[in-house]
């Protein structure tokens, strides 16, 4: 079992472009990663080395890509390691495109594109864009990828330094700086390659623009004439994204599929209450973008703790923007009281959440069930009720 190098020079990948390139990869469709080095040395005796390596790279790349772009479209692409990590996912992007079309955009530049994500779905909208990357590789994959799914007549690739790019032509500026750097994620927004503050500025000459960002940028790194909005796909928060020369000042989360979108009303803190019989947890972007007051007012509840996120109501509401479980017992932090609770209750399945606690989910499962005792399914909850430790157990609802 083995990989062969994953490395990608701009030769190797001009050779996948070829017609012997092309061929290989096609052949490599449905490949077993676990299988390369002998799967390499087989095809070694027919093709190039550094073909039959950047092959099975990309190979690997496109099975990964799925995840993001669908297994229709991550057949056809082509990646490089960072592109695949980086990208925005289709469903996301998808989205944005839409939202950009609904205000009129009908061309935009789109700067730092990477391989393209966001560049094919503003083109799939019908949007003419300007893709810019400074990076010669990166623009090759990129313009790769307009080709291979048929967008080249509404995409540009252009290999530049994104703040020398004019970009008065365009009904709007969308801006992807890059938030990743040779030891990791980037946190700070000056940090980001081009800084926010360039991106602000570049957002504030055009009559839109959209700049993505970390979700978890300070709010108080935010520009008052920004519609700030936060996106999960499936409950999983994805991104954060300013807009310019929408509804200055705006806070929102939006959960796809859908979409669904919570408004921000600036509402005060809700109150701290004792734990009912219902528990909600809201979405990540909902507590990214602030707005547990405005879930708490939709679900008629309050806060379990002042400084956690969920929120609790002696009644069921639903609403897409928590989810709710049934809460049967409420107990102070002890490991002993719940191992002797799961048993009685016939607990087979344990989920554990934790929000407030420094406790590991998976260090609990273990030791408050270190087997089935049954078949029952419940969730814990980790946290904090009025300052105090404490376990929540239930289930979800519905």
């Amino acid at each position: 079992m083995g990989r062969v190098s994953s490395s990608l020079s701009p030769a190797a990948f001009s050779a996948l472009l070829t017609s012997e390139g092309l061929a290989l990869l096609e052949e490599l469709r449905d490949h077993d990663p676990a299988q390369e080095l002998a799967l390499a040395t087989k095809l070694r005796r027919e093709h190039p080395a550094e073909l039959v390596s950047a092959a099975l790279a990309q190979a690997r790349l496109r099975q990964r890509a799925v995840a993001k772009f669908g297994a229709e479209d991550a057949a056809r692409m082509f990646f490089t390691p960072n592109g695949v990590e980086q990208a925005t996912r289709t469903s996301v992007a998808a989205y944005r495109a839409g939202a950009f079309e609904e205000l009129g955009v009908r061309s935009v530049a789109d700067l730092c594109c990477g391989i393209g994500g966001d560049a094919i779905a503003l083109a799939r909208a019908g949007i003419r864009v300007l893709a810019v990357d400074r990076d010669p590789l990166t623009c090759a994959v990129a313009r790769a990828n307009t080709e291979a799914l048929g967008l080249a007549g509404l995409i540009e690739v252009r290999e530049a330094d994104v703040t020398e790019v004019d970009t008065a032509a365009y009904d709007a500026v969308f801006v992807d700086p890059a938030r990743r750097g040779g030891r990791g994620r980037i946190f700070d927004p000056e940090a980001y390659s081009p800084p926010l503050s360039w991106a602000v500025s570049a957002a504030l000459k055009a009559p839109r623009a959209a700049l993505k960002i970390a979700p978890g940028i300070p709010h108080e790194a935010i520009p008052a004439e920004a519609d700030a909005e936060w996106i999960s796909d499936g409950g999983d928060v994805k991104e954060a994204v300013l807009w310019f020369g929408t509804a200055p000042g705006r806070m929102r989360a939006t959960l796809l599929p859908g979409p669904r979108a919570l408004v921000g009303r600036r509402l005060p803190d809700p109150e701290v209450r004792s734990v009912g019989r219902y528990l909600y947890e809201p979405d990540g972007a909902v507590i990214r973008a602030h707005l547990v007051a405005e879930v708490a007012e939709e679900v008629g509840g309050g806060l379990v703790d002042e400084t956690i996120a969920y929120v609790t109501s002696d009644e069921l509401h639903a609403t897409p923007y928590a989810a709710a479980y049934e809460i049967t017992d409420q107990l102070p932090f002890n490991v002993k009281k719940l191992k002797a609770l799961l048993r009685e209750r016939e607990v087979g399945v344990l989920t554990v959440k934790k929000r407030g606690s420094a406790v590991e989910p998976e260090e609990l499962r273990r030791k408050a069930m270190p087997k089935p005792f049954g078949r029952r399914a419940v969730t814990v909850f980790l946290t904090r009720v009025a300052g105090a430790p404490t376990m929540l157990v239930g289930a979800p609802v519905g």
